[in-house]
Parts: C-alpha cells; sequence; structure tokens
C-alpha cells in the first residue's frame, strides 16, 4: 500500500504562511486521493482538504477555504498545503492520508502519516 510522511511544521506566527508537504511511496496508483485532516490538542481529528490524485478536483473544511491551497506534484510523488493567514486555532498535528475512493468521503482515508506540529503564535 501507499506510505506517506508528512514533513514542513513548525512555529509561525499569526498571519504569517507555510507549507506542509506529503511524500508518497509505495503503490501509489491504487490511491485516486491524497488529503490533509489536523488533530489539536484535546480535540478529535477533523478534515482539512484533499486533492485527486487523478484531475485537478480539491475540496476544503469551510474553516480553511480561502486561506489554505492543496496541491499536487505527480513528479514528486508529492502533495503540498500552503497555509496562509494562519491563526492560533490552526495549531495541531498535521496528518496526511490517502482514499482510493473516488470522489472520496471525509471518513474514508487511511494509510495516514505520522503526522507534522503546526503552532501558530499569537
Amino acid at each position: 500500500q501507499v506510505q506517506l510522511v508528512e514533513s514542513g511544521g513548525g512555529l509561525v506566527q499569526a498571519g504569517g504562511s507555510l507549507r506542509l508537504s506529503c511524500a508518497a511511496s509505495g503503490r501509489t496508483f491504487r490511491w485516486h486521493t491524497l488529503g490533509w485532516f489536523r488533530q489539536a490538542p484535546g480535540k478529535e481529528r477533523e478534515f482539512v482538504a484533499w486533492v485527486s490524485w487523478s484531475g485537478v478536483s480539491t475540496y476544503y473544511a469551510d474553516s480553511v477555504k480561502g486561506r489554505f491551497t492543496v496541491s499536487r506534484d505527480n513528479a514528486k510523488n508529492t502533495v503540498y498545503l500552503q497555509m496562509n493567514s494562519l491563526k492560533p486555532e490552526d495549531t495541531a498535528v498535521y496528518y496526511c492520508a490517502a482514499s482510493s475512493n473516488w470522489p472520496p468521503r471525509t471518513d474514508d482515508f487511511g494509510s495516514w502519516g505520522q503526522g507534522t506540529q503546526v503552532t501558530v503564535s499569537s
């Protein structure tokens, strides 16, 4: 199956930007979509965005729409999450995951990465 590794997290000031990367390896041909999720302290993991590996379709949670952009680079087997206008409430561990369904549901992603910490200071 697909293996995913996130990177790019760190500490950023409110209003700043950060770009996360998710490198995919293994049987990537089985997966239509790569998605981003996040989990804040004391909260359940929530959906952030996804991008299709078979097209240009994207989908965003309302909380990040207009601020975050998800994209892909098939030559590098990598998906990105460009985060702009960051807010303290964006602080969370961000995870990459994959879905073999098209269109995907927000609850059918698997092959989770280890996550990368994003901390936004005010």
